[in-house]
């Protein structure tokens, strides 16, 4: 089967950017990535975009649209929506339309507006991602079902208060050296314990903000690659996408995700890779329970031991910070993902993994009800 390559990258800062509008953010995206993918724009063939709510967060609907005329694209454009799993859905979605024969290439760009609403508002437009009937109606938010999972976790499994810290900490400490990324700053384990508490057991630095900020890619098919000789792509081995109940309440289990137990096995299927191929994995830490139900979800570690793993494994994971130090503008965390992992298989990241040539992307919607993960490879 013919193989899809992403050929450039860019992402903008991450942040509270009160001075740029969606506009802004889509555009600097975009051209950053044609930028730096060498090619002419005019080559763009079609324009997928991930977007959870700009419609909520701004008044922007028809937001595909939006996009492509901020740049000056007249192609077809799409606007993918799976709450904070937009911009993964968007990428797989890219490559689908390329292996079709459809289009040669396209441009991918995960954007969010979020700050310019006060702070409940965007918690209540948030929601939207969960059960609006059995969940936002009586008042749950996503801190407190993933409250939930966290807690179930800890009594099952034994896991504790110091090992969901650590995730934060890990990842703030990658995210030091990122100058896109929110949070640039060192925390502790203590800091996070006596951080206030959100829905207990969560701390509010055991939360990923929320955030501002855009991301895109360029993905070509392999004949466009050839044409144009473009030396040193990064392929794409593996694309698979998981789903399960959108309400905590409907799942047998909620110390772990089905949705990624299918979409891991279905990604190393199709990749014939097998776990100890990865070099380094960006992993969807909205919350730092679920870095660890990840990690055990996608089988990186026995289920009941991803406290442990992530206290005494050498895997890199997040190493440019992961939501908590980025920030997580929810449509373009999926493709901020796939960057990084493209910049470590081009050696050229921060914090760089020494030799990587196979990484992983796991980017989550919602608690859990959509997920899709991508495998990146060099060969």
């Amino acid at each position: 089967m013919k193989k899809i390559a992403i050929i450039g990258g860019y992402q903008t800062a991450f942040g509270e950017l009160w001075e740029k509008s969606l506009g802004d953010l889509i555009e600097e995206a975009g051209i950053g990535a044609i930028s730096d993918s060498g090619i002419e724009k005019n080559d763009v063939n079609c324009l997928y975009l991930g977007n959870m709510a700009a419609g909520r967060f701004v008044g922007q609907e028809h937001v595909a649209a939006f996009a492509a005329d901020c740049l000056s694209l007249k192609v077809p454009a799409i606007r993918c929506e799976a709450a904070c799993a937009s911009g993964a859905l968007a990428f797989s979605q890219a490559c689908i339309k390329i292996l079709s024969g459809k289009a040669e290439t396209a441009l991918v760009i995960g954007a969010e507006k979020m700050t310019d609403v006060i702070g409940s508002e965007a918690v209540t437009t948030l929601m939207g991602a969960g059960d609006s009937e059995w969940e936002s109606s009586i008042g749950l938010t996503f801190a407190g079902l993933y409250a939930l999972m966290a807690r179930a976790h800890m009594h099952r499994y034994k896991t504790t208060r110091e090992q969901l810290a650590m995730v934060a900490v890990n990842n703030h400490k990658n995210g030091q050296k990122n100058e896109k990324a929110q949070f640039r700053f060192p925390i502790t384990v203590d800091d996070v314990i006596k951080s206030a508490v959100i829905a207990d057991p969560l701390r509010l630095l055991d939360c990923s903000p929320i955030t501002d900020g855009a991301a895109s890619v360029i993905v070509a098919s392999e004949d466009y690659v050839q044409k144009k000789k473009i030396e040193n792509p990064v392929w794409v081995l593996g694309s698979s996408h998981g789903s399960d109940s959108i309400g905590l309440h409907d799942r047998a289990d909620i110390t772990e995700m089905a949705s990624v137990k299918k979409a891991a096995k279905d990604v190393f299927d199709e990749s014939g890779l097998k776990h100890k191929d990865i070099d380094v994995v960006e992993l969807h830490d909205c919350f730092t329970i679920n870095e660890i139900i990840g990690l055990e979800s996608m089988g990186f570690c026995e289920k009941g031991k991803g406290g442990t793993f992530v206290e005494e494994s050498e895997l890199p994971t997040n190493t440019t910070g992961g939501l908590k130090s980025c920030g997580h503008p929810v449509g373009a965390t999926g493709v901020r993902q796939i960057i990084d992992i493209y910049r470590q298989l081009k050696g050229v990241s921060i914090n760089q993994v020494k030799g990587a040539e196979h990484g992983l992307a796991l980017n989550v919607g919602g608690s859990g009800a959509t997920a899709i993960i991508h495998i990146l490879g060099v060969e």
